[in-house]
């Protein structure tokens, strides 16, 4: 739905085409979410059949442009005004692994944490990285790029300090804290420091 939405926010400024739409986009959101090119058009498609934008002729140089329709700015209005509902949790690739590292005989579930860990702290240091970099000679056009930059890097934050809670489990079940404890957690024994 982001990129419906963000179309319609796009074209709330003035009329754009395709390939406009998606450096905008992709501007805008620091080219964290690339966009094709054709996914932008499948959704303008979307967007004119749902009566939310309409074609406005080309721009000389044969591109089509497209506008929004009253129903399409009032959609938008709305979408700004109203609170993202998150519905079912997405599914997280990493939680699912570490459930099933945790009751998979065999598995050392600390060397899996740990090897996440440095991963998810080297993408904190380079989010924080480019956050230096964009915030040291900002232009009005970059807060957009460092809203999405704070997001990545609160969720890698967050991410770290999940682990380490993961961890901190691991370490509790292997000392024998935890009552019903799978034969293949109690096999792994207390974590290495």
């Amino acid at each position: 739905m982001s990129i419906r939405y963000g179309i319609l926010a796009l074209l709330h400024e003035e009329p754009r085409y395709g390939y406009q739409l998606r450096a905008s986009f992709e501007e805008r959101t620091g080219a964290v979410w690339p966009l094709n090119v054709g996914q932008v058009y499948t959704t303008l498609n979307r967007l004119e059949r749902d009566g939310l934008v309409r074609k406005e002729g080309d721009d000389g140089g044969g591109h089509v442009l497209y506008s929004l329709t009253d129903a399409g700015a009032a959609e938008t209005r709305q979408w700004f005004a109203s609170a993202v509902e998150r519905g079912a949790p997405l599914r997280n690739e990493l939680a699912i692994k570490l459930a099933m590292a945790v009751s998979t005989a065999g598995v050392d579930v600390t060397a899996v944490i740990h090897a996440q860990r440095e991963s998810s702290l080297q993408e904190l240091q380079d989010y924080t990285q480019e956050r230096k970099d964009v915030a040291a000679n900002q232009r009005a056009a970059d807060t957009a790029k460092l809203l999405v930059l704070d997001s990545l890097i609160f969720h890698a934050e967050a991410e770290a300090r999940w682990l380490d809670l993961c961890e901190a489990r691991m370490v509790q079940l292997g000392n024998g804290a935890g009552n019903g404890l799978s034969g293949a957690v109690r096999a792994q024994g207390p974590a290495a420091p």
